[in-house]
């Protein structure tokens, strides 16, 4: 017996001998530079080696085996021998699901499909070739399920800067790293009917999209993690730290001006007819097909700083027209604005010693805008001799933003790391008005005033400690910090002839007592002439912000393997104010790897935000178009007497609960990441509609943010790539998707009259920002040096209510009936885009695309809408068809 086993083991060995064969090779990256400390593992086994320092690797595997190589930073492949005994690969640069991450755990070993929270790792090098998007907001609005961002026109400072939401909560309720550390937020507070009414919120456009590898979006709650703004999740945007390469990119592209749609005949701005004005603002016309023209250049670099050390630079030019569609008489500029911008962003750490290094980042942005007003026909407003036609006033702006980061990252003996930074941004808005005039000073009027401005700085300052255990349980990481912070809002006034009102002198009215009002005729009756820059008032005096507050805040958190198979993760911070008060924040998270293919994850939090300094104190008198009717309002200061008068209370913090279920799969070539959420906000803060007032001179309506209302929403988030190598090419395709529903709970108006505090038109506004659905289908095909891309989304229905529910209620018989009237429908569109890509050499490729290839338009509305045109800032946005050629270089 016993030989008869010695020799079935003996043929057993034999066979395993004579069955395996040995394979060698080389791994290099896209630039032919070898790679040292690749994994190449025999699939389904864990049979594996490392290539060495010169990228040389040798294995002894099964006869026909599937070979794995991965390296963190580029893209895994699957090569199978079939009786090969050189294998050599090229490994291409990019980021898969389950590629190593930084946001949502500070557990060096965490990966995306790893951690209990879900995470979007979006390589943006690869996101940008295959798209003729210039801006990083466009971008991430057709890769990341939840979040959406749309232009704006008519709105002021928003169509200067877009505001972004992540699963339908508001702009400044999502916070913005920068290489894990805090982003300041831009100045500007969103006061029209766009996304994100009566939030602030981060700009995500200050940052070039060439200076960045990679983008991790936590979508979770994680205000006990990161502090104030995390409620809806956390954008950690990874710079370039490539070395010993210029890479770069120079686009052009522009939109069909063929707009979709019924209109009446001559109206402005259809099929190619462009509104503009000249120096001295009178309209001329231009016929075009084309319009919106947008040149991008960019080029980064790197250079080695010792043996590990690297300083990466970007520079980037944006030069982009307005675009022009049609809008009704009263708006004959509706469009997107033009933006000149030119943007630069350093990157650098140097190792001082084998467990130190010191690092250091930031940038400048500069962004000149242009953006069309309302259009001024006839009226007081408007002074014949000046523009004997009416006129079309624009806001223009300067803003620069500003950012600079630097610290030191060590390694103790006893193992804990330690990370010391300060971190200070400073975001500066200032307006500049042209082609317009003030009323008040009749014939003599300028046409272009400084109109002021805003800014808001921030300085942060951080420690952090953590360390990784291996001998605890299966793996444990503990970290603990302290951070303290410093804002300063500040509004600064323009010229006295952007904001204020001249008597019949021409002096400016300080006592209205004592001094005359210029009067017109029109239609018979006299009418007072207006004071201040028509399109934007300036900011005066009386509006001058000058606060400051701090923050000082301290966190624990900690990450344990309690098996293998099990993790608990659970922190807690506490934060002080000094102008409301102090905070706690906990969250627990855990993951259950059900299989070696499948985890199942799951999270509860409650987490806050605290009102913006823009919030508390921002204060303007402004003209608003209802219906095409001008009207003068004040949006007046939450720590205002008049604020008080009105039954409004001060601001405070916004508190949420947060939970998530979801899993994550890995089976071969297909990796699926599938996640329902739960967001209840409390105290959300909003702006209010519009209370009538006549005891305050100049103005008929006044405006407060008011922690107004209570939300809950509820949702999927889902992500499934697959990816297969076909002969010399590869196949690959994403389907991402988020399917959401928000409702508003309780509408907190006191004893105020609850449609004017918050009506059903400012709930419309608040819930377009959750849009129900958004499905996007990409797939990409590569081969030897030609490549192609085709793209599906599918925006969901949305509906707002325009301005006829400000019209009387008897007009209409019913309130019911009102709100049927006042209702904007938009109707789904599915939107396709195109690129085609070829390498034309080593160093250059091509592509050339379009995105919205089949011109869809959101569905046509009325007069009474938001924004002057034909339709509102929804979906797909209002430009149509844009076609790009894109030429990326590399040396």
């Amino acid at each position: 017996m016993k030989t008869i086993y010695f020799t079935v083991t003996l043929l057993c060995n034999v066979f395993l001998i004579y069955s395996q064969t040995t394979i060698n090779g080389t791994v290099t990256d896209d630039s032919g530079e070898p790679l040292a400390g690749v994994n190449i593992v025999e699939k389904g086994t864990t049979n594996g080696t490392v290539t060495d320092f010169d990228g040389n690797y040798t294995i002894e595997v099964a006869q026909d085996a599937t070979l794995v190589f991965s390296y963190i930073g580029f893209n895994s492949t699957e090569i199978g021998s079939s009786g090969q005994s050189t294998i050599n690969v090229t490994l291409s640069e990019g980021l898969l699901l389950d590629e190593v991450t930084l946001v949502g755990s500070r557990n060096p070993k965490r990966t995306s499909t790893d951690t209990a929270v879900p995470v979007d790792v979006i390589d943006i090098a690869e996101v940008s070739t295959q798209s003729g998007k210039i801006e990083v907001n466009e971008l991430l609005q057709y890769a990341a399920p939840s979040f959406n961002a749309n232009k704006q026109s008519g709105s002021d400072g928003a169509d200067h800067i877009v505001p972004a939401t992540l699963r339908g909560l508001g702009p400044d309720q999502t916070l913005v790293l920068i290489n894990g550390k805090r982003r300041h937020q831009s100045s500007l507070v969103n006061i029209f009917g766009t996304k994100g009414r009566g939030n602030t919120g981060t700009d995500l456009n200050t940052i070039p999209a060439s200076a960045i590898k990679r983008i991790e979006i936590l979508r979770d709650g994680a205000a006990a993690q990161y502090g104030s703004d995390a409620i809806a999740g956390v954008i950690n945007i990874v710079l370039q730290d490539k070395t010993d390469q210029v890479t770069g990119v120079l686009s052009y592209g522009a939109y069909n001006t063929n707009a979709q749609g019924d209109f009446p005949e001559g109206t402005a701005n259809t099929k190619g007819n462009r509104l503009d004005t000249d120096k001295d603002g009178n309209q001329i016309g231009d016929d075009q097909s084309l319009d919106g023209g947008s040149v991008k250049a960019a080029i980064n670099y790197g250079v080695g700083l010792g043996e590990k050390g690297y300083a990466n630079f970007t520079t980037e030019y944006i030069n982009k027209n307005k675009s022009l569609r049609p809008g009704f008489d009263f708006r004959r500029g509706f469009g997107e604005a033009s933006i000149e911008a030119f943007n630069f962003m350093v990157n650098a750490a140097y190792p001082v010693s084998d467990n130190t290094e010191i690092y250091a980042f930031g940038g400048r942005n500069y962004r000149d805008t242009d953006a069309y007003a309302f259009t001024r026909n006839d009226g007081a407003r408007v002074v014949t001799s000046i523009y004997p036609d009416g006129f079309n006033p624009r806001i223009t702006s300067n803003i620069i933003d500003n950012s600079i980061s630097a610290g030191v990252r060590t390694e103790l003996d006893s193992g804990w790391k330690v990370d010391i930074s300060n971190t200070y941004g400073k975001n500066n808005f200032h307006y500049y008005i042209k082609g317009t005039l003030n009323a008040s000073l009749q014939d003599v009027s300028p046409t272009d005033f400084d109109a002021g401005g805003h800014s808001l700085s921030q300085n942060t300052i951080n420690l952090d400690f953590s360390k990784y255990f291996e001998d605890v349980m299966a793996g444990m990481n503990l970290a603990f910090g302290a951070e303290y912070r410093t804002e300063n809002f500040i509004i600064f006034a323009g010229e006295p002839g952007s904001y204020g009102t001249f008597d019949v002198n021409g002096l400016l009215i300080t006592n209205p007592e004592n001094q005359i009002q210029p009067t017109v005729i029109i239609d018979g009756e006299e009418e007072l002439r207006a004071g201040g820059s028509q399109g934007f008032p300036g900011y005066g005096p009386a509006n001058e912000v000058d606060r400051s507050r701090s923050n000082f805040s301290v966190y624990a958190d900690g990450e344990f393997d309690i098996s293998e198979s099990f993790l608990l993760s659970a922190a807690a911070r506490f934060e002080n104010y000094s102008d409301f008060g102090s905070t706690v924040n906990g969250k627990l998270a855990a993951r259950l790897k059900a299989s070696d293919n499948v985890n199942i994850r799951g999270s509860v939090s409650t987490g806050f935000r605290a009102p913006s300094l823009a919030q508390i104190y921002y204060n303007l008198r402004f003209t608003n178009f209802i219906g095409g009717t001008a009207v003068d309002q004040l949006l007046s200061p939450n720590n205002s007497p008049v604020t008080a008068s009105f039954g409004i209370d001060q601001l405070n913090e916004e508190k949420a609960l947060n939970a998530g279920l979801g899993f994550t799969g890995t089976f071969g070539n297909f990796t699926s990441t599938v996640d329902g959420y739960f967001i209840n906000v409390k105290d959300r803060i909003v702006l209010t509609g519009n209370f009538e007032t006549d005891d305050i001179p100049g103005v008929s309506a006044a405006q407060f943010f008011v922690n107004g209302v209570d939300t809950e929403t509820t949702g999927l988030d889902i992500v499934l790539a697959w990816k297969k190598n076909i002969d010399e090419g590869s196949l690959s395709a994403t389907f991402t998707g988020n399917l959401n529903n928000m409702k508003i709970k309780d509408v907190h108006n006191g004893n105020l009259d609850a449609e004017t505090f918050f009506g059903k038109r400012d709930e419309a506004f608040l819930l377009a920002s959750a849009p129900e659905s958004k499905l996007t289908l990409n797939l990409n095909y590569k081969k030897n040096k030609f490549d192609a891309g085709l793209g599906f989304t599918r925006f969901s229905s949305i509906q707002l209510l325009d301005f006829q529910m400000l019209e009387p209620t008897a007009d209409y018989g019913s309130f019911a009936n009102k709100v049927i009237a006042a209702t904007d429908s938009y109707n789904p569109r599915l939107v396709t885009d195109l690129v085609l890509g070829y390498q034309l050499s080593e160093s250059l490729k091509l592509n050339i695309g379009a995105n919205n290839l089949f011109n869809e338009y959101p569905d046509q509305q009325d007069d009474w809408v938001e924004g002057g045109g034909y339709w509102d800032a929804v979906q797909m946005g209002f430009n149509g068809a844009y076609y790009y050629a894109r030429l990326g270089f590399s040396f």
